[in-house]
């Protein structure tokens, strides 16, 4: 396990990389973002950014989603994966906002997590981008990472590292410090053939120990 001196020059050496610490899913109202979250899930951002204009100017409003037939939905956004599920997700999280949020999106991790296809993940991201919040997006980057540096020790399972990271983290750093492991992961530190020749934070990772 790293020591805080050692988590505090980590998050400043990403922090340099990575100045603007955002997340890279396109939106303007904060729905969009729940519901290109849930699009996310096992698709890249990427391509969730090239089925969302098209999407939300069909559905142009909140109430346009809650009444939206499934079907039309799941030809929107065929090309992300997991389609049916995704837009029916989607469509039942719109009536549950209308219905029990008066339209909006909920500030609560406990409301968050009561709505359709909304999970931790989500509701952290949410509460980080829309409401200013701590949050603790553990993503596959996030997970990977955290164990590649030491931030924890084998650990998988994105609830113990959340929990972990909220021991760890200050609070006022958590979201960005997140957004800054999906950043790094995609350009220094993915999977396969990891850039360590470039990475600011070599000298904490497992793999040159």
């Amino acid at each position: 396990m790293r020591t805080q001196e050692q988590i505090d020059e980590i998050i400043s050496a990403l922090e340099k990389d990575y100045p603007l610490a955002e997340c890279s899913l396109e939106f303007e109202r904060d729905y969009e973002l729940l519901f290109s979250v849930r699009l996310a899930a096992q698709c890249t951002d990427e391509r969730v950014n090239m089925i969302t204009p098209a999407l939300f100017g069909r559905f142009p409003t909140l109430e346009a989603f809650a009444g939206a037939d499934v079907g039309e939905v799941e030809e929107y956004i065929h090309s992300c994966g997991f389609f049916r599920s995704k837009a029916r997700d989607i469509v039942l999280c719109a009536q549950a906002l209308i219905s029990r949020h008066g339209g909006r999106v909920p500030d609560t991790m406990e409301e968050l997590l009561k709505l359709p296809g909304v999970g931790r993940k989500t509701a952290n991201l949410i509460l980080g981008d829309v409401f200013g919040q701590p949050s603790y997006v553990v993503d596959t980057h996030c997970i990977r990472l955290t164990n590649r540096i030491g931030i924890v020790e084998n650990i998988k399972d994105p609830a113990k590292i959340e929990a972990e990271l909220r021991k760890l983290l200050p609070p006022e750093k958590s979201g960005d410090f997140c957004h800054r492991m999906v950043l790094h992961g995609r350009a220094v530190c993915p999977a396969r053939a990891p850039k360590c020749e470039i990475c600011s934070i070599a000298l904490f990772c497992e793999q040159n120990i």
